[in-house]
């Protein structure tokens, strides 16, 4: 293979994961914080940004900038969010398609109407997915599993908590008011230096995998060839909005571009165009592989969202 293909692939995965860092680290940081602050204020938050989730998290996904729907893909395996809020951040995440626009000189009202028209998917398909996992008691037990995240990962998080049982007083034990202060201080810090440490192993680990697996996706699609995925795309309608959100499913930036810049030199119709960035929502379903426990819900989920997009490019194809 060409050495300059893999130097430009490498840099583009390079690109890529280091973008990601401070979306994953920031996540991990305020997950690792609500697993150690006061019982019962995680289900708290759960409960009040539930019902609204699929509208902040379409709006969020909008944004260009692939690193919300890794912070997605992160909180739902905490149970942190809904399902139908990760599915209403992937299928609005915007990710390459704004620059490509602008670099291409593309119509700003076509660049308008693509992004709201995956916003208002997003959050539709978003309170539909929660209506109907209500409706079948199949939203979860209410309560966030961080910790689950946390043996898997074997960071150790729960150690903190176990020491700094350890170490308060109890109540036969007395101390004096300074003596109290200074170990409530210790206690403080220990936490968030193992609230920072828990979340660098977390973001590092995940920052492998998708480090991984985006230098084999671009190496698959820089090797396949543009010119073959065009033409490829460019078959009867049914097949080419088929093969758009395949291709959309890779994940990896360059789809995303790849299928907007066919779009925009003509080579592919609005219908497979739509279906392929829709589905396109950055690194947020490879997060979700990396992160999740449940396997079988993962194919679930990115069955279902190919499944949306396919059915949205079809519509789009008849209508427009």
């Amino acid at each position: 293979m060409d050495m300059d293909l893999i130097v430009d692939v490498l840099m583009d995965t390079a690109k890529d994961t280091l973008t990601l860092l401070p979306f994953l680290f920031l996540t991990y940081v305020a997950m690792e914080a609500l697993e150690h602050s006061t019982e019962g204020k995680a289900e708290r938050v759960i409960r009040q940004a539930g019902t609204a989730g699929p509208a902040f998290g379409a709006l969020l996904g909008a944004i260009p900038q692939c690193g919300f729907s890794a912070m997605a893909g992160t909180l739902y395996a905490g149970r942190l969010i809904t399902a139908g809020t990760l599915v209403a951040v992937i299928l609005s995440t915007s990710d390459e398609l704004i620059p490509v626009f602008v670099a291409h000189g593309g119509h700003m009202e076509q660049l308008l109407w693509i992004i709201g028209a995956k916003v208002i998917i997003g959050m539709a398909v978003g309170f539909a997915a929660d209506a109907v996992l209500r409706a079948l008691h199949r939203t979860g037990d209410g309560h966030p599993h961080i910790r689950e995240l946390c043996q898997r990962a074997h960071c150790h998080c729960g150690d903190v908590d176990e020491k700094r049982d350890a170490a308060e007083p109890g109540p036969s034990h007395v101390t004096a008011p300074h003596e109290h202060a200074h170990s409530h201080a210790q206690g403080r810090g220990q936490r968030l230096r193992h609230i920072l440490y828990s979340a660098l192993i977390h973001t590092v680990q995940v920052t492998v995998f998708i480090a991984i697996i985006t230098f084999v996706c671009g190496l698959v699609i820089e090797g396949a060839g543009h010119d073959v995925i065009a033409s490829a795309l460019g078959a009867q309608p049914v097949l080419a909005t088929m093969l758009a959100s395949l291709v959309g499913l890779i994940p990896n930036c360059g789809a995303s571009v790849l299928i907007a810049e066919l779009y925009l030199e003509g080579t592919l119709a609005v219908g497979p165009m739509l279906a392929g960035l829709l589905v396109s929502g950055g690194m947020g379903l490879l997060v979700l592989f990396r992160t999740n426990y449940d396997m079988r819900q993962n194919v679930i989920i990115a069955a279902f969202v190919y499944a949306v997009g396919v059915v949205c490019g079809l519509l789009a194809g008849v209508i427009l």
